[in-house]
């Protein structure tokens, strides 16, 4: 049988990296790269609280299975009718997306959680500041000003990455936002929501965090740009379990991404925005 880490182990190796007693921390993990772990994603969890303690804070972006995606890829006339009778999206009860991993659905379930009202840029939180970061988030352009993106970073908030892939780092999609660059692409989604008075059909305006907000060659540019940050040589990194691990200052990040996508797609002549 594998050796199980323990919680505690786990707490041990939290606290070499860098995470503190009351910070307040973004998590993006892969269990798989983590290995087995005391109580499995539920003890990952524990040990998250443990590091963090009563006055932290731990976030993640949960998003929604949405099963209807493909709905919006349709020309804008014949989304409605196409959503009539889907399932609509609630905010209390609707999984998270699959692509976030399985931690983030366990998350989600564990009680103490709270969870943002969003079908597109849901986050849960636990601790502190969980009201604070997911109370009134923006409708539109979720990931931008307002959002719990951006309180996060104002909040002085980290980024921990326990054997994430490269491209998942979230909170990206907020500097995309503050990217001096012409002709960002847009998007317009619908989404069925369940109301007190029943679903209704809403829609949802921002900025492509499907496909970015410019077209770039060989695929994600936020692998890319945290690549380029890792290699500045100020974040912690060590192993968490059998995770290569980093902790990542929010603020920090954000600004280097912005000034990253700034530099590289600035330049470029703007282009209509996407149906």
């Amino acid at each position: 049988m594998p050796h199980h880490a323990s919680i505690h182990a786990l707490v041990a190796d939290l606290v070499s990296l860098g995470v503190a007693t009351g910070d307040l921390v973004m998590v993006h993990a892969s269990l798989r790269r983590l290995g087995p772990v005391e109580r499995g994603a539920e003890g990952v969890i524990e040990a998250l609280d443990q590091a963090v303690g009563p006055g932290g804070t731990v976030m993640m972006v949960l998003g929604a299975r949405d099963d209807w995606a493909w709905v919006n890829d349709r020309p804008e006339a014949d989304r409605a009718a196409l959503l009539e009778g889907s399932p609509p999206f609630d905010a209390l009860t609707t999984p998270a997306s699959p692509e976030v991993g399985v931690l983030a659905e366990v998350f989600r379930r564990t009680p103490g959680t709270r969870v943002s009202d969003h079908p597109e840029g849901r986050f849960g939180a636990r601790g502190l500041l969980d009201r604070h970061l997911l109370l009134d988030v923006p409708w539109n352009d979720y990931y931008g000003p307002g959002s719990p993106l951006e309180r996060l970073v104002d909040a002085g908030g980290k980024v921990l990455r326990l054997g994430a892939d490269p491209d998942t780092v979230t909170l990206m999609h907020y500097a995309e936002y503050l990217a001096e660059v012409p002709g960002k692409r847009r998007v317009r989604r619908y989404r069925l929501v369940a109301t007190p008075r029943g679903p209704e059909l809403r829609l949802v305006e921002c900025l492509d965090d499907n496909n970015g907000i410019v077209d770039y060659p060989g695929g994600d540019y936020f692998a890319d740009i945290l690549q380029a940050y890792l290699e500045q040589g100020t974040a912690r990194r060590g192993r968490v379990g059998q995770a290569d691990s980093e902790l990542l200052d929010a603020r920090d990040l954000v600004e280097f991404a912005a000034r990253w996508m700034t530099k590289r797609f600035g330049g470029r002549e703007a282009t209509p925005p996407a149906g």
